[in-house]
């Protein structure tokens, strides 16, 4: 199978000033509630909002490229590692399917996110099953 691809870019401006309270049902609709937690603990939350939705959406198309749709955007979940490295966890049920590697950045008010989606071993043990 070829890997996908995907990239995105997205304006941070969309982002400021949500709120939890306010943007409650937006905000778990596209975020899990670790993403949330993470992103308003930071002092400006907007920039890291932005750079996890332009993620998923680049996770989305990467996945898309692959012959996986219909993942909900909060089913892709985006945190840092120790080191600040962003890792996905596809919360679904096409998890074992694939391997997701993700990047992210954001400047002035650009966020910008590419991922690349490989064969997992969920997909290698479905193949070969299927002799």
């Amino acid at each position: 199978m070829t890997p996908g691809i995907g990239t995105d870019v997205v304006l941070i401006s969309r982002f400021e000033g949500k709120t939890p309270e306010r943007d409650r049902r937006f905000l778990e609709r596209v975020f899990t509630e670790k993403e949330i937690a993470y992103c308003f603990s930071k002092e400006h939350p907007a920039p890291h909002l932005a750079a996890r939705f332009a993620g998923k959406e680049a996770v989305t198309k990467a996945l898309s490229s692959m012959g996986i749709d219909g993942i909900a955007m909060n089913e892709i979940e985006i945190t840092n590692g120790p080191s600040g490295v962003p890792s996905v966890t596809l919360i679904c049920r096409d998890a074992s399917m694939v391997t997701v590697l993700v990047s992210l950045s954001h400047d002035g008010d650009i966020a910008l996110a590419c991922a690349l989606a490989t064969e997992g071993d969920g997909w290698r043990r479905d193949h070969n099953n299927r002799g």
